[in-house]
């Protein structure tokens, strides 16, 4: 039996995953991170984009996008609060692309330095989730 570690996945609104991992994939704020059991004890910002759960007795792994938060890793736990966290089957491909739409015309009609650093942000998420929304199709075929 492989070694686990318990991870939780949390968001504003709800709590996203709860249970035990063999290995997490995530994208910190320095590049992707991977943790498994015994990592050293960790406090990091993340970016938006695919957090990979390797759950035992699964082959294919769980997929959570996140829109950024912070990663708390300790002995036994590994924690993810997320500002927004989207289970992978329930990310909608159209609704992204509508938002990376949008903001890349909020850029090209800033009004303000404000206005573009927010649009600039809210472009980075919608890339993110387009590229989790790819990974999960390419895992599909």
């Amino acid at each position: 039996m492989a070694m686990t570690i318990h991870v939780d996945v949390v968001s504003a609104e709800e709590s996203i995953f709860s249970g035990l991992a063999e290995f997490v994939a995530l994208p910190g704020e320095a590049g992707e991170l991977g943790i498994l059991p015994g990592h050293v004890p960790l406090l990091t910002r993340i970016k938006p984009g695919a957090v990979r759960l390797k759950l035992p007795q699964q082959t294919e792994e769980e997929l959570v996008f996140v829109a950024g938060g912070m990663l708390e890793v300790q002995p036994n736990l590994i924690t993810v609060l997320a500002d927004t966290a989207i289970r992978g089957k329930d990310l909608d491909e159209a609704q992204a692309q509508a938002a990376k739409k949008h903001a890349e015309e909020a850029m090209a009609n800033r009004s303000s330095e404000l206005d573009y650093a927010r649009a600039q942000a809210e472009l980075a998420e919608a890339i993110a989730q387009l590229a989790a929304i790819q990974k999960l199709r390419n895992r599909r075929h």
